[in-house]
């Protein structure tokens, strides 16, 4: 397992929610177990260009930051379950301001990402 060198900086609030929420699927796996999305297969259709190990480590490290809990049933096949901890629930209203300002930005923030990837190429 993935060992870090460099202590990460815990004085700032912005250092400190990139830590948590830092993770290409973690945002919107919180907004879809929010959304009442909370079995792993249901995540995996919600975002299907995840692949099942990193959705698996992403979610573990939003519990590991208390923000889901995951319960299992003693069920065969076994049956998992994810829900918003009330810590978990305070971050939906920044997650949706978010997503309101992304969709007011939409054109010139998809007009800058293509034109850097066009850079890129």
């Amino acid at each position: 397992m993935y060992e870090r060198k460099i202590l990460p900086n815990l004085n700032c609030g912005l250092d400190l929610i990139g830590e948590v929420l830092y993770g290409k699927w973690k945002i919107r796996l919180l907004w879809f177990i929010d959304q009442g999305h909370q079995r792993p297969s249901e995540l995996q259709r919600k975002i299907p260009d995840a692949t099942r190990r990193v959705l698996n480590i992403q979610l573990k490290e939003l519990e590991d930051h208390e923000l889901i809990t995951k319960k299992i049933y003693a069920v065969v096949p076994p049956k998992v379950e994810y829900s918003l901890t009330d810590f978990g629930k305070t971050v939906i209203p920044v997650i949706g301001a978010l997503g309101i300002w992304g969709d007011e930005n939409g054109e010139r923030l998809r007009e800058v990402i293509l034109r850097r990837l066009k850079g890129d190429g």
